[in-house]
């Protein structure tokens, strides 16, 4: 591989990450290459260790580097569960620091668009931790979105029978916004005035 080739290739991996245009790529691969060698082994290894060591919490879905993710090992948690769709939105609710329940991460909505049906993303062990962990409220905290929206009705009618109060973040947050790019205190009070569906 010719050096062009090799600055093509690290140009089209960091043109791969979300949000990183052809432009930006660039001016990445160039800063890349003019750090020290050290500096870019520890950056390569960072990447390579946290691809092996992270995975999904086996409660809530989470990201973690042990069994169980940290949130999930507080103890004296109230027994609500808030659910999101991502990991990154999990990070974007602990920013408000007055929630002191648990999360519960989707791992997507319900998209018939792109074939992704309720047994598709991660409900069915929400169902099992209410009756477990004696949940007495759940708070869905999808995007505010068409997908979002419908994801929330039906986690709120799957789970109206059983007894448990179901609530809705406030629209606080507009319409097609995402939760990760949503500041602390928009998002205290869209948890607090959050309505019962």
């Amino acid at each position: 591989m010719n050096q062009i080739d090799a600055m093509e290739r690290l140009v089209n991996q960091f043109s791969c990450l979300p949000g990183v245009g052809k432009k930006t790529a660039q001016r990445y691969a160039y800063f890349l290459l003019t750090m020290p060698e050290n500096d870019v082994k520890d950056f390569a290894d960072a990447i390579v260790q946290a691809k092996q060591q992270i995975h999904y919490c086996k409660v809530c879905g989470n990201f973690t580097d042990r069994d169980i993710c940290s949130i999930c090992a507080k103890p004296n948690k109230a027994p609500i569960i808030c659910v999101v769709k991502e990991p990154k939105d999990v990070t974007a609710l602990e920013k408000v620091r007055d929630f002191s329940g648990s999360y519960h991460v989707l791992h997507g909505v319900i998209n018939p668009l792109e074939n992704k049906g309720p047994n598709d993303i991660n409900i069915r062990s929400l169902l099992t931790r209410i009756n477990e962990e004696h949940i007495e409220e759940v708070i869905v905290a999808t995007n505010p979105d068409v997908e979002g929206e419908a994801t929330a009705q039906y986690i709120a009618n799957l789970l109206k029978p059983l007894g448990v109060k179901v609530s809705r973040i406030a629209q606080g947050i507009s319409m097609g916004s995402e939760l990760e790019y949503t500041d602390a205190i928009t998002l205290s009070k869209a948890l607090s005035s959050r309505t019962e569906m």
